[in-house]
């Protein structure tokens, strides 16, 4: 059986390491993109570069009049599916390869077609939104994705191992069968603002302590989940999962695994920021 490798990054102890993970390497840190997104979004509108209830149309001009505000998109009650149309994550190998930005720009023509309720009446989780939401950003900082982040979240919170391509000799895969390593998905194209970053867990915790505990950038952004006193996001592809999460009280963990299951490591990470289980040797 194939190990999987796992990082366990806290207030409370050292780094913990097994099955050769590392905290200075790149990994897929899948949806906790959102919140990197969801922060660039707020920053973009305290400097006055959009609103967050400008309706999505306002600025992708392409987009039919839907109802939907960017404000819906960040907190998943856009009435958008969770997936692209097309789109079925059990039956493709690289599910998002062909979503790129032609793709997009085709959805965004009928994009109230694909709406499966009006925006605002329910909470639904959305990759497509998120989508949609970084398009949006795109369009009003007349710049690529990469770039108004590092300027708006990135350089003000001196994280810089945070990457949309990492150099291949830094990136860490999941093990696979006979020790080879397992091929990532492709998440670069128009999905990239959802989940297609690359960091090192040591970053990860960067951003989670910096936004989360110190509010470097303000409160946090609308991206953020909460379960009471505590505030998280998680992120999985298909080969690799992760778990940032702050209690009110200052502690907080950061739990990366490299295969197996993504409840797990969800599972583990509440635990400890919790206190209540052990780090996994």
């Amino acid at each position: 059986m194939p190990r999987t490798p796992t990082c366990v990054l806290s207030d409370a102890s050292p780094a913990r390491l097994g099955d050769g993970h590392a905290v200075d390497r790149f990994v897929e840190i899948g949806s906790f993109t959102k919140v990197l997104t969801g922060t660039a979004l707020m920053r973009m509108a305290a400097a006055g570069l959009l609103d967050l209830d400008d309706p999505v149309e306002r600025r992708l001009p392409a987009t039919p009049g839907t109802g939907i505000t960017l404000r819906n998109l960040a907190t998943h009650t856009s009435g958008l599916p969770r997936l692209p149309p097309g789109i079925g994550l059990l039956e493709l190998r690289d599910p998002y390869a062909a979503f790129d930005a032609d793709a997009l720009r085709r959805l965004l023509g009928r994009l109230d077609q694909v709406a499966v309720r009006p925006p605002g009446q329910q909470e639904e989780y959305s990759n497509l939104g998120y989508a949609v939401l970084g398009a949006a950003l795109v369009s009003a900082a007349g710049a690529s994705y990469e770039e108004l982040l590092t300027e708006h979240v990135l350089r003000p919170l001196d994280v810089h191992e945070v990457s949309v391509r990492p150099d291949p000799d830094r990136r860490l895969l999941a093990p696979g069968l006979f020790g080879r390593a397992r091929r990532p998905w492709t998440m670069d194209g128009a999905i990239l603002p959802a989940g297609g970053l690359w960091a090192t867990p040591r970053a990860v915790a960067d951003v989670l302590v910096r936004l989360a505990i110190e509010r470097r950038l303000g409160d946090p952004a609308l991206s953020w989940q909460r379960s009471g006193p505590l505030l998280w996001h998680n992120g999985a592809t298909r080969h690799a999962s992760v778990f940032a999460g702050a209690m009110e009280n200052g502690r907080w963990v950061v739990v990366h695994r490299l295969g197996g299951d993504s409840d797990e490591t969800d599972r583990t990470g509440v635990a400890l920021v919790r206190g209540s289980g052990p780090a996994p040797s």
